[in-house]
């Protein structure tokens, strides 16, 4: 994909990146990008709708999101080959990751038309450069099972990767992912807590497994979180 192919007058989707919760963090090029598009997918309508109210814009919306993305994937797909052009957008960071996305995405190489990604901001990114854990070699695993046995087989799979250890992780379980981390990885590996992002509440909290849980079960348990947690052996 080239400038020239985004510019044309052809159908394309474009992968637009939005704040993970200082609306400041909007690229140029994404507010352009957005302000361009016949429509926008996204997760939740209610929030984009408060993003491109943000920036002035009136573009029509629709809801893409994990329980119609089976069937609205090739719906927008032939909305692309129309000719129209598509933004698909998550509710946070980089759609397709962890996010809905990815059947519109396969379906879009399927029939060999343009995908275009504007890039931003990503938690699981932001969350390792600032945690003082390895940055040369990670491994992002999403979100983990919910229940603790499938917790726990995760962590066991990779318990020995020689590097750090991205998660992401739901306020309502992220309490019972850290005792199951003590109880797998053990209770001395090097953990970040980075809860809030950009937003008004930020923190990295950042030391033992064991010692984090015990503060974190002090302190409110309200936001969005990412763990980084350090190779077994890594001493910051």
């Amino acid at each position: 994909m080239n400038k020239g192919d985004e510019s044309s007058s052809a159908g394309l989707l474009y992968l637009i990146a939005t704040p993970i919760g200082n609306l400041a963090d909007l690229s140029l090029r994404a507010k352009e990008t957005l302000e361009a598009c016949d429509l926008i997918a996204c997760e939740d309508t209610r929030v984009t709708a408060k993003l491109l109210a943000h920036i002035g814009a009136k573009v029509p919306t629709t809801s893409y999101r994990e329980e119609n993305e089976r069937r609205k994937a090739p719906e927008l797909a032939d909305r692309i080959e129309r000719g129209e052009k598509i933004g698909l957008v998550s509710d946070a960071g980089f759609p397709a990751i962890s996010d809905p996305g990815f059947r519109l995405v396969r379906e879009c190489r399927r029939r060999k038309l343009p995908v275009v990604p504007v890039p931003g901001p990503n938690a699981a990114i932001t969350a390792l450069a600032v945690s003082g854990l390895p940055t040369d070699k990670f491994l992002y695993l999403g979100f983990l099972p919910n229940k603790s046995a499938g917790r726990c087989k995760v962590l066991e799979q990779w318990k020995g990767f020689a590097g750090s250890l991205i998660i992401y992780e739901s306020k309502y379980r992220v309490e019972k992912a850290l005792a199951d981390m003590e109880k797998v990885l053990g209770p001395d590996r090097n953990l970040c807590i980075a809860r809030e992002i950009t937003k008004i509440h930020e923190t990295f909290n950042i030391g033992k497994i064991s010692d984090l849980k015990t503060s974190f079960a002090e302190k409110s348990g309200k936001g969005e979180f990412v763990l980084v947690v350090g190779p077994e052996g890594y001493v910051l």
